[in-house]
């Protein structure tokens, strides 16, 4: 369900694996079950969330206290994110913004409104990595649900794998919680996880890709909101 990338006393980080939920469903458990389980630990608390298609980085107060501040940051939007995605459909703009608030629509997906009154805020820039699959380097400045998702769907590029909206059916939904950064105590960390589940993760081209200085989210031109 997970792999464990870093313990703190104060945290851990850890990797989603692809189709885990957060909550029990039915007989099969949720991802907190597990770690408690697993790690050993009763003391944890989620600090934000990614949906069972999303796998990548979590990070998991053992406190509440800690809970609190890092909840703070991200709040404030202190806390840096960067996630990848695949899709096999040419974008309507290889980068930008995708801006607008969020509706419940139809079966369990939500649909981007042209209002702006608490927007979801998601910064992109996309590369093509080989012919019919195109890379999405995304950078969300809010935390609403299948914003990401939403978000690509918008641009006529659905997530490869996410069928909900629209995407061609494959071996999982290609979303990936790429780099997570925040300060804690004065203290910097930065965390870096490749996906490590999907064939087309596991491309040559993929891999490549994520091993060119020029293409890490970090160095990347993101203009300023």
């Amino acid at each position: 369900m997970f792999d464990l990338i870093a313990s703190d006393p104060r945290f851990y980080v850890i990797a989603k694996h692809p189709g885990v939920s957060f909550h029990r469903q039915g007989d099969e458990p949720g991802l907190m079950e597990a770690l408690r389980e697993q790690l050993a630990d009763d003391t944890l608390w989620p600090v934000h969330r990614l949906d069972r298609l999303t796998s990548g980085l979590l990070l998991v107060a053992r406190s509440a206290e800690v809970a609190a501040s890092l909840a703070e940051a991200f709040a404030t939007r202190e806390v840096e994110k960067y996630y990848l995605a695949l899709s096999d459909r040419k974008p309507q703009k290889k980068q930008g913004l995708v801006k607008g608030d969020m509706a419940k629509g139809r079966g369990g997906a939500w649909r981007l409104l042209p209002s702006s009154a608490n927007p979801a805020v998601t910064q992109f820039f996309s590369f093509s990595l080989e012919p019919g699959r195109r890379l999405f380097i995304l950078r969300p400045h809010s935390g609403k649900t299948h914003q990401l998702r939403v978000a690509l769907k918008s641009l006529s590029a659905p997530i490869l794998g996410d069928e909900l909206y629209g995407g061609t059916p494959a071996d999982r939904g290609y979303l990936h919680a790429y780099s997570l950064a925040f300060t804690l105590d004065g203290e910097r960390f930065r965390f870096i996880c490749p996906p490590r589940h999907g064939a087309y993760f596991s491309s040559e081209a993929l891999q490549a890709a994520l091993e060119d200085p020029a293409w890490q989210p970090e160095v990347l031109p993101w203009p300023v909101l």
